[in-house]
């Protein structure tokens, strides 16, 4: 059967693909009373990842809630001559053009997602423990290492395509003035402040179930975050 492409399903099939990740988990090493670390860490950013996503794909996530909160004069900053200043000078026009990039960072973060849910199944946890332990984001900044620069190669294909096909009458004029070489330029940069995007709603919805580990109904997690004291878990 086709994949229909509406928002809903494909927010409803990168949900189920991204929790389909966590069940797959390979076993942890690192056990404390019974329990692994390593899973507690997968969990930990399989359901921040299935959460960032979530909300960054909901209809107007990426614009209305300001997740991405882009600035188009550092995306467009790369277009040579007057461009710029005739796709910025227009209120009217930079607000279209800022939804409508929107909507292309919504076909990009729909690309990366099932790299995100590859990359927590098969990563090596090294150090769980430090993890564990470590500042809000800890865990989000180990994967985006461990990643490199896959969610860019994955993204850039998508962001492209997606911006060629931008159907705007008004934007029309303005999309013209980064025709040529001057297209890829803006590409890159949008894809490289999309990648940074991403990786920020992971890190705060990290942080958020750190610090409210029981909102996630998950034993395992809340059994480690919920704790004072990693030693505590040792029984």
């Amino acid at each position: 059967m086709e994949l229909t492409t509406t928002p809903a399903s494909r927010r409803r099939f990168i949900g189920l693909s991204m929790m389909g990740a966590a069940a797959m988990t390979l076993p942890g090493c690192a056990s404390y009373g019974g329990f692994s670390l390593d899973e507690a860490i997968r969990r930990l950013l399989t359901i921040s990842s299935v959460n960032a996503f979530d909300r960054m794909l909901a209809p107007g996530g990426f614009y209305d809630t300001q997740i991405a909160a882009l600035d188009l004069g550092t995306v467009l900053g790369g277009v040579r001559g007057g461009a710029v200043e005739r796709i910025l000078g227009s209120s009217l026009v930079r607000d279209r053009m800022a939804r409508a990039l929107y909507d292309v960072a919504a076909d990009g973060a729909a690309a990366a997602a099932p790299a995100v849910a590859d990359a927590i199944r098969v990563v090596g946890i090294r150090n769980a423990i430090d993890l564990v332990r470590g500042g809000d984001t800890a865990a989000t900044g180990f994967l985006r290492a461990s990643m490199g620069r896959r969610l860019i190669d994955v993204m850039l294909p998508e962001v492209r395509d997606a911006m060629r096909i931008i159907d705007d009458p008004l934007l029309g004029p303005a999309l013209s003035d980064l025709a040529g070489v001057d297209i890829q330029r803006v590409t890159g940069r949008f894809t490289d402040e999309v990648e940074n995007t991403i990786w920020t709603q992971i890190g705060r919805e990290e942080a958020y179930i750190r610090q409210n580990p029981d909102s996630t109904n998950d034993p395992l997690i809340r059994r480690v975050f919920g704790l004072n004291d990693l030693g505590d878990a040792v029984l």
